[in-house]
């Protein structure tokens, strides 16, 4: 867990940094915080066994990160972010998570009120003391005070794409036992949820002992609530609770049933179990005191005379009368093999992490026939957007990558987009005459998020009727944990999706997961084509697309429904019907 810790103290020293106005060095921070989360080994084993110049070879670590990475690896801390925290003594990750909220505006809310932490900034608030502050106001104040209110709507949640690598790297260890003869993990992370509460295991052992042993000794395990032979509970570093069931091999699938939910599906399920003579709980299906079905989960669905439903849509959401009375009528839901391609992608042309280059190495290294380049454009001006003439400058870099691929005998090609900004008005920040020489454009929007509903409605209307978009990018503006997305007509937009022949996308960064799955239901039923993109800002972003792909399941899109499973021909085919 040393990569997570380091990670969040660079991520804090960003902001201190910024806090002091230093330029380039925050950007640098995080680049590395980024890269720690991503390294799937250990930073200290790297250390260990490649010495300093092992670090040198992670993305984004230079020289000064490097020796921070060392004092922590041989002290246990750094000692200019002790300095940082003794100077700037307020708990900084956990004010920023307001919406509005950046280093600096904290920074004076500390020097002016003294806020320290949530409690004290809800109080001032709520006293009207920040409406006075210069570059504040009322209108900050009230936002302010919704933003703690949607925090705390999420408090004890968390995103499924920050808990589900260490729940695989718990459950790897435990597959590992030669005592554990079949495990899984079920509840709602089985279910891929967006957030999630805790964790649960299930599996199978005649030696249950050393198994908890082990399950309870694990570095990640900073509590143990409780320890026996058919559970244990555990709390673990990040903060959630994770359980450990032992349960005998002929309930396991009944059990896996049960355990994995949701509550709503399987009070349905004992429902029709009942109505057929039968009993179903965690230990079996029973016909009086036989068991007819339990071992294999899937039995349990077949012998209640109905279709196995996948678990991402498992939600007492009109499955189980599919299920049950139109056989072979549940949705084929895509899956991860079907994905050809990713159209959301950044580079480092404006503030990425890796060149196009490296980029397009890793998408070919996953199997994909292309990839999109769809860099930011110039209204957005933090994130370095390009403008006309830079565009034109990539597309050239671009071209002699594919001139370069087609040499070598690959398939696989680079296309060059881009990621607009959806003004006030609906207009976008790139001409149109540029925008004719890409393969195709994504637009978004990416300021004053709190419009009207009628006024932001029309602003995405209108963007759409522009015969260069192709595609818009998260289409409700949330993000997880920290905003609720803007106010929105969404039956109008997806009426004007069909009507335009514009792409959707279902943006598969573990903050975003937008749209939702309720809302991919509604745009399927409306007849609207998808996407799932990373929208990647360095290589290892490439894999968050798996997120964008659990999303879309909950929401029960097919392989048809998601234009990026097309071959690439087709896919050019599509965006030309636009134009």
């Amino acid at each position: 867990m040393l990569n997570k810790k380091l990670a969040d103290i660079f991520y804090e020293i960003a902001d201190f940094l910024e806090i002091e106005n230093i330029p380039f060095k925050p950007y640098a921070y995080r680049r590395a915080s980024e890269s720690l989360k991503n390294l799937s080994e250990e930073v200290e084993i790297i250390y260990k066994k490649e010495g300093r110049a092992g670090l040198d070879n992670i993305p984004g670590v230079g020289e000064s990160i490097a020796d921070k990475i060392i004092e922590y690896i041989e002290t246990g801390r750094i000692k200019s972010y002790q300095e940082y925290k003794k100077k700037y003594p307020f708990e900084m990750r956990e004010i920023i998570s307001v919406e509005g909220l950046g280093p600096r505006k904290i920074k004076d809310l500390y020097q002016k009120l003294k806020i320290k932490n949530l409690k004290d900034l809800k109080k001032s608030a709520q006293e009207g003391k920040i409406r006075g502050l210069p570059n504040f106001g009322v209108k900050t104040e009230k936002n302010i005070l919704e933003g703690i209110k949607f925090l705390n709507k999420s408090k004890g949640r968390f995103l499924l794409g920050k808990i589900l690598p260490q729940i695989e790297q718990i459950e790897k260890k435990l597959k590992g036992l030669k005592e554990v003869k079949r495990i899984n993990v079920c509840g709602s992370i089985r279910r891929r949820k967006e957030t999630i509460g805790d964790a649960d295991f299930l599996v199978v052992t005649d030696k249950p002992n050393p198994v908890m042993d082990f399950f309870c000794s694990l570095p990640e395990v900073v509590k143990v609530w409780g320890k026996g032979e058919t559970k244990s509970s555990v709390r673990v570093e990040q903060g959630f609770n994770v359980d450990l069931r032992v349960v005998p091999e002929g309930s396991y699938g009944s059990a896996l049933q049960y355990f994995t939910g949701s509550k709503e599906h399987n009070i349905q399920l004992r429902i029709i179990a009942s109505e057929k003579g039968l009993k179903l709980n965690e230990y079996g299906l029973f016909k009086n005191k036989k068991r007819i079905a339990g071992g294999n989960e899937k039995d349990i669905y077949e012998s209640l005379g109905m279709d196995y439903i996948p678990p991402e849509i498992r939600e007492n959401e009109g499955e189980i009368e599919v299920a049950l009375h139109s056989f072979g009528r549940l949705p084929k839901l895509v899956e991860l093999k079907d994905i050809k391609g990713d159209l959301h992608c950044h580079s480092d042309w404006n503030g990425g992490e890796n060149s196009i280059l490296e980029m397009a190495q890793t998408a070919i290294n996953k199997g994909y026939e292309y990839l999109g380049i769809s860099d930011h454009t110039k209204f957005l001006k933090i994130e370095n957007g390009l403008d006309e003439k830079q565009l034109a400058q990539q597309r050239k870099e671009i071209e002699r990558l594919n001139v370069k691929l087609k040499i070598q005998n690959s398939k696989f090609r680079v296309l060059q987009g881009c990621e607009l900004n959806i003004l006030n008005d609906g207009r976008v920040d790139i001409k149109d005459e540029a925008l004719g020489k890409l393969e195709y454009a994504i637009a978004g929007v990416h300021s004053n998020f709190k419009m009207p509903e009628k006024e932001m409605t029309e602003r995405m209307i209108r963007a759409m009727k522009n015969p260069y978009i192709k595609i818009i990018s998260h289409p409700t503006g949330r993000i997880l944990k920290r905003r609720e997305g803007y106010q929105i007509d969404l039956e109008k937009v997806f009426r004007a999706a069909k009507e335009t022949k514009t792409i959707l996308e279902i943006n598969a960064q573990p903050e975003r997961l937008d749209l939702n799955d309720i809302n991919i239901k509604r745009a399927l039923k409306s007849g609207v084509r998808l996407i799932i993109d990373s929208d990647a800002h360095q290589k290892e972003d490439l894999s968050y697309i798996k997120y964008g792909l659990y999303q879309s399941r909950r929401g029960w899109a097919e392989k048809r429904n998601i234009v990026n499973t097309f071959p690439l021909k087709k896919l050019l085919e599509l965006f030309k019907e636009k134009s």
